[in-house]
């Protein structure tokens, strides 16, 4: 992966065709972040190897294909560029161009209520997003707490939310998520009630 692209989103999955192309990828319409700021651009990759452009006031439609290194080759404009895609996650797409250091940024905003037509839209977009993930994964994980130098737990945010509400612990007790050794984070029940 070109070290620009991983050093600007890091871990991305690269795309995989068994897991990616029907579920992901095709028929999925994804709006095109780069320079959204001056026009929209939804594009959606059809089975026909037909890649639909859709803008405020018209539908270009252009070419694609995919190669066996999973190699997309798309016809533009300025004629044919080959990049390669990769995944943040299910809802954003990475087509990094290999013959640049520049990438194009997708959202997939089927599962989004509302619409992607501003840089403030996809900030919403991103916030809204990373915070029902990290309440998901604060919510499902287990922590340690230390207080008077004693260490307890682990127990769910759940469980030391309600302690926390019943007085038997200090919110500003320090908490170790199970797979970390130390303390060194400085997180204390307080931050991960506040992520909830």
């Amino acid at each position: 992966m070109n070290d620009y692209l991983h050093n600007t989103i890091p871990n991305l999955k690269p795309f995989n065709f068994e897991r990616h192309y029907n579920s992901h990828f095709i028929n999925t319409p994804w709006v095109l972040v780069n320079g959204i700021s001056k026009k929209k651009s939804i594009y959606t990759f059809k089975t026909d190897n037909i890649l639909e452009i859709e803008r405020k006031d018209n539908t270009i439609k252009t070419t694609w294909n995919l190669n066996i290194e999973n190699v997309f080759s798309i016809a533009t404009e300025d004629g044919l560029i080959r990049v390669k895609a990769y995944f943040k996650d299910d809802d954003i797409l990475v087509l990094n161009n290999e013959h640049k250091e520049e990438f194009a940024l997708y959202i997939n905003t089927v599962n989004y209520d509302k619409a992607l037509n501003t840089v403030e839209d996809v900030q919403d977009f991103l916030k809204a997003k990373y915070k029902k993930k990290v309440s998901t994964v604060i919510y499902d994980h287990e922590f340690y707490y230390i207080e008077k130098s004693k260490e307890f737990g682990p127990f769910k945010v759940e469980i030391l939310s309600k302690m926390v509400k019943n007085e038997e612990i200090s919110a500003y007790c320090f908490v170790r998520d199970i797979n970390e050794t130390d303390y060194s984070k400085r997180l204390r029940i307080y931050d991960l009630i506040q992520e909830l």
